[in-house]
């Protein structure tokens, strides 16, 4: 079984560049390979999670040439995938899957998706009916709620759906599915997802339209390359983030970001830390394949607790354990509501989180639908969580925030099992040392 111990000790000082952006590595794999002709996708994710569906879309008859720094995808259009001659395996990404099953929907072949035990947990029932009543035929466990899922695609036919969760897989394997429907498709959100898919529709020329919360596209468009092929990920801000948290919590830190993507629909969590006092500057804001980047600076600043409701919870849904960190050592009280989607992510992060938590002496009272915290005040030089040897419970989120809540433990904190962080940050442990000796 992996480890990792950390300790308290210097502050977190240098540059560093995290991983491409994994919810746009996806994204930029599947259009690209849906695309006519040749292009490169430069600085993506190489996590295990967008290193499946790679993987995914080879089997699925598309040429992929790879090095660690970019991927050469030659697209074979709308119509270009071949049935695989074998199952399909997205390991642990619940994106991966989703997204794969709305693609699959409209091709005229058989598939079967599955994934790791984690995967096999989570619903999936709110995107195969939608694409049921698109025209694709789907089963799976407990009648497609749960993968595998076995997808028969066929004529689609566009719809108007009304989605219960404002969550972008759901949106975008619906839109994926949309490229191969007859007609027009309309999706309509309670509050509005992460846009990553709609933006790199667009680079890729497929228009699409916006109302509010409402999306609508005509299917059957051409996807094609714009006149440069050339598509740079932005780095992921949700693996930036447990750096950026990291270097608010440990005295003396200071801490440049490089390149990361600061899309305003997942950007929640730089709003909510510089509302508990964080100090945090965007330097050098720019735009690269029609998403915003920036230069993130941070500096350790004393936090405070603060009041989190379901309007933010879209937008930082994946930061929220290394959000749980934050606030156990902010001053004063922090309470989240309307994030029950926590719970069935790779892990019940709420669950989770507080139980590993409480094992460091942080004060945190779960709810249904949330948390509240009572923070424990500013970390001293000695620490102010309780080194405990805690449990990833084979969530990468989870691992790597307990990492960071152990940099300010008053001993040597381990935890067990984190081979699962392969799944989105290779390396997030040298990086990590690396900053406690100052280096670039």
């Amino acid at each position: 079984m992996t480890t990792l111990t950390v300790k308290a000790g210097p502050p977190l000082l240098g540059t560093i560049a995290v991983p491409g952006d994994k919810s746009i590595t996806h994204r930029a794999i599947i259009l690209a390979a849906l695309a006519e002709g040749t292009g490169t996708i430069r600085d993506y994710c190489r996590g295990e999670d967008c290193l499946n569906t790679m993987r995914a879309l080879q089997s699925l008859g598309i040429k992929i040439e790879e090095t660690s720094e970019m991927l050469r995808v030659h697209g074979k259009g709308l119509w270009g995938l071949t049935e695989s001659g074998d199952v399909i395996d997205c390991g642990n990404s619940g994106t991966g899957i989703r997204l794969l099953a709305g693609l699959l929907a409209g091709q005229d072949f058989f598939t079967v998706l599955t994934g790791d035990a984690s995967i096999r947990r989570r619903p999936m029932g709110r995107i195969v009916k939608p694409l049921r009543e698109m025209g694709a035929t789907i089963a799976g466990r407990k009648g497609g709620e749960l993968a595998p899922l076995a997808v028969t695609g066929g004529k689609l036919r566009g719809i108007t759906y009304s989605s219960p969760v404002a969550s972008a897989q759901v949106k975008s394997s619906l839109l994926l599915a949309a490229l191969f429907a007859q007609g027009t498709t309309t999706i309509m959100e309670p509050r509005l997802s992460r846009d990553h898919t709609e933006r790199m529709c667009r680079f890729f020329g497929v228009p699409l339209r916006h109302d509010g919360t409402t999306i609508i596209m005509e299917g059957r468009p051409s996807v094609g390359w714009a006149a440069a092929p050339v598509l740079r990920i932005p780095g992921d801000l949700s693996a930036a983030a447990f750096f950026i948290v990291g270097a608010s919590i440990v005295p003396g830190s200071d801490l440049l970001l490089t390149g990361i993507g600061v899309n305003p629909t997942r950007s929640g969590i730089l709003d909510i830390l510089r509302r508990m006092g964080a100090d945090i500057q965007l330097l050098r804001q720019r735009e690269e394949a029609g998403e915003p980047v920036a230069d993130i600076r941070v500096k350790a600043a004393p936090l405070r607790g603060v009041t989190i409701g379901p309007d933010s919870i879209p937008q930082t849904i994946d930061e929220f354990p290394i959000l749980f960190v934050a606030a156990a050592l902010a001053e004063g009280e922090t309470v989240i509501t309307g994030a029950e989607e926590l719970r069935v992510k790779e892990s019940d992060r709420i669950a989770t989180m507080a139980a590993e938590l409480r094992q460091m002496g942080a004060r945190i009272i779960e709810r249904p639908d949330g948390v509240v915290i009572q923070g424990l005040g500013r970390p001293a030089e000695n620490g102010c969580f309780a080194a405990a040897r805690g449990r990833s419970h084979g969530d990468h989120r989870v691992a790597m925030s307990l990492a960071i809540a152990g940099l300010t433990a008053d001993a040597e904190t381990t935890i067990d099992d984190t081979a699962c962080i392969e799944t989105s940050f290779p390396d997030f442990s040298g990086r990590l040392a690396a900053l406690r000796t100052g280096s670039r």
